[in-house]
């Protein structure tokens, strides 16, 4: 028997950001585009240590074991497991970097650093120093301090060494790398070739001119950075408005916990030590040698140098056949139900949507919820414009939407000047659910149309989020979206709703009793199945429940970006189901679940994953397909990407991220054929070459 039951979703998750690792040292990807996936594992691994390894740490600190959190491990043991794993990731990182490099040298393009600069460049960079960098720059002089400056977790610094000509004396300081100056300096070239430079290169190569007051005999500059506890400790003064809590704790977050320290492996001992001595960082933190940068999320934004042939060709999002953005779309969702899947298709409905409903002189209310905003939002502008045109409009905003807290409380203080309605939701519940409802007289009586979505209503993210929202005037789900607004403000009253699942309290025990059906079909004999696709898979009682559906012989396919504690394909236990991860161009963010049921197929569209938060601690909203055409398109979309044979990982207990074997079938990229499927049903399949 296969002792293992489930996979630490710790180390599932690290798996994951293995893919995007992946992703990053594959010589098929345009190698810009390389540079964009090592910017986004970094970018990931910041966010994994600001909140999963300090709620580990938090735990380990407290004395607690975690053993029953973390099927039989230890915190201390996990907090030892993941370190090491990630100094191995980052290890890797800093290879595939060197690579990328190389590569890039056969292009023309290098990145150098201040010991290789021409006299030309030389003097450039002099000018740029003097002229843009020199005036953001923050340099601390640390000896002779009380108290040692707190480093901000979003930023890098220069741990610097001076030693002195008199004695040798030996002093320190740190020199903040600004956020307010593009990290890459694109240097003026008259040939064919083209040169970029980090700005902490640049700085190294003025240090002279930034300590000249100092009678030094050598001075050395190497990269240093810390990671924060992002845990936002909310007060419980009942005078104050939630809006001045989350904003007091998110001020607070600067000076978390530090749970993890970065330095250049070339560092030297003494001053390692100087620092970590003056931080109060120990061995039950986690120390980690990494190269002469960080903060390589920043090359999520390295510039293109105007090769585009480096870069994934992009395509243009498509129309939604039927719906146009010219004429009403208020008066096509009237007659039927209609499908958006962005980024393949444009976003600009969802907007246009919110446009039309502010100007509409029939329209009375719009209410929406908000979690996650592009910055300069178009929805924002929208609402804004519908109150200044007299329509009542009711906005739950999500003030502890993780990072995001200090723009949305920006954008709910423009809100509330306009005269919007603001709801900030409910104490120990963050509010998840993507929806919209609007109220329109017609012939003296209230019709409501609206959207729901799997995704947030945020134009930046559409198009690299692959996400689902459904446009309808159905009067029942849009009567539950209505109850779900009622929700917000008498919360001790539990909604019943008809056609909607809503958590907290109806979305486990609703799914339960649909993988109960399946299971009831399948022991009668009855073919049934289930095809569930989701960012990630953790809640134990749910894998149970898959696992127990397997047992009775349910053909399972699920399709898991992110984390995965189920282990497929086990004798016994889970052989009917194959479990699958793509990373891609696109992130994979949708989550569509379809049920078999013996023929009489349900379909249905969800903010939630299969987690404990989504099931038990937070709004979420899922909702039906009833129109069979939207229906046969969300089942064929999955099916296009089960068949995926390029970016295409299976999980497993190994988590060893094997990719599925092609052999002699076609190249069949499930992204690139989503696209073509969408672009088959506006005009005849041209000839798509693979990116």
């Amino acid at each position: 028997m296969f002792e293992q039951k489930y996979i630490d979703r710790e180390k599932s998750w690290l798996a994951f950001n293995a893919r995007v690792l992946q992703e990053a040292g594959d010589d098929s990807v345009p190698l810009l585009d390389r540079l964009r996936f090592l910017g986004i594992f970094s970018n990931n691994l910041d966010e994994f240590f600001r909140v999963r390894f300090a709620a580990i740490r938090r735990l380990s600190l407290s004395g607690i074991s975690g053993e029953k959190y973390f099927g039989g491990v230890t915190t201390q043991q996990l907090i030892k497991d993941i370190t090491e794993i990630v100094i191995q990731q980052q290890s890797e990182s800093l290879r595939i970097l060197s690579n990328i490099e190389k590569k890039l040298k056969t292009e023309n393009i290098f990145i150098i650093n201040e010991n290789n600069v021409s006299k030309e460049q030389e003097a450039f960079l002099k000018e740029f120093f003097i002229q843009k960098l020199s005036p953001e720059l923050v340099t601390i002089i640390l000896n002779d301090l009380a108290e040692f400056p707190v480093l901000k977790d979003s930023l890098g610094y220069l741990a610097v060494k001076l030693v002195m000509k008199k004695n040798s004396e030996v002093r320190y300081a740190i020199i903040e790398i600004p956020k307010t100056v593009n990290r890459f300096v694109v240097l003026p070239s008259n040939n064919e070739k083209q040169y970029v430079m980090l700005i902490d290169d640049v700085i190294r190569m003025n240090l002279g001119n930034i300590f000249n007051i100092f009678n030094y005999e050598s001075v050395s500059a190497h990269m240093i950075k810390i990671t924060r506890d992002a845990q936002l400790d909310i007060d419980s003064d009942l005078s104050k408005s939630m809006l001045e809590k989350i904003s007091s704790s998110v001020k607070d977050r600067r000076i978390g916990e530090p749970v993890r320290f970065i330095y250049d492996q070339e560092l030297g001992k003494d001053t390692l030590k100087f620092f970590l001595d003056k931080m109060h960082i120990d061995a039950t933190d986690s120390i980690i040698p990494g190269g002469r940068y960080h903060n390589r999320r920043d090359y999520m934004d390295f510039p293109n140098l105007g090769r585009f042939d480096l870069l994934y060709k992009k395509n243009d999002p498509l129309p939604i056949p039927g719906l146009s953005l010219e004429g009403s779309i208020l008066e096509k969702i009237s007659d039927r139900d209609y499908l958006l899947n962005a980024p393949y298709q444009s976003f600009s409905y969802l907007i246009k949507f919110l446009r039309e409903a502010a100007l509409d002189p029939k329209v009375t209310t719009i209410k929406i919820t908000l979690y996650r905003l592009a910055k300069n939002s178009q929805i924002i502008s929208s609402l804004i414009n519908a109150a200044k045109n007299g329509k009542k409009v009711i906005v739950q905003i999500e003030l502890q939407a993780r990072f995001d807290e200090v723009s949305n409380i920006l954008y709910s203080e423009q809100m509330k000047t306009e005269g919007i309605q603001l709801i900030f939701g409910i104490k120990g519940l963050k509010v998840h659910s993507k929806v919209c409802v609007i109220e329109r007289m017609e012939k003296n009586k209230i019709k409501r149309y609206g959207f729901i979505s799997t995704g947030n209503f945020n134009e930046a993210t559409a198009k690299i989020y692959t996400d689902v929202t459904l446009f309808t005037c159905h009067p029942q789900i849009l009567k539950d979206i209505t109850k779900v607004f009622e929700f917000f403000d008498i919360n001790y009253k539990v909604q019943r709703y008809k056609h909607l699942i809503v958590s907290p309290q109806h979305t486990r025990q609703r799914f339960v009793k649909m993988i109960d059906r399946e299971i009831a079909h399948a022991l009668a004999g009855r073919k049934t199945y289930m095809k569930l696709k989701m960012n990630s898979l953790s809640d134990f009682t749910m894998i149970d429940k898959l696992y127990e559906a397997s047992c009775a012989g349910v053909k399972i396919q699920l399709q898991i970006r992110g984390i995965c504690s189920l282990i497929p394909g086990v004798k016994g236990l889970s052989e009917n189901i194959q479990a699958i991860s793509i990373v891609d161009n696109y992130l994979e963010h949708s989550r569509v679940y379809i049920f078999g049921n013996a023929g009489f197929t349900d379909v249905y569209i969800s903010s939630a994953d299969f987690m404990t938060r989504n099931l038990d601690a937070r709004v979420e909203v899922t909702c039906p397909i009833y129109d069979q055409d939207i229906k046969n398109e969300l089942i064929e979309n999955f099916d296009i990407a089960w068949k995926g044979n390029v970016k295409v990982r299976f999980h497993s207990y190994k988590l060893d991220n094997k990719y599925r074997v092609r052999g002699e079938t076609p190249v069949f990229r499930a992204q690139m054929e989503t696209y073509k499927y969408y672009l088959s049903k506006v005009e005849p399949v041209g000839e798509l070459k693979e990116d």
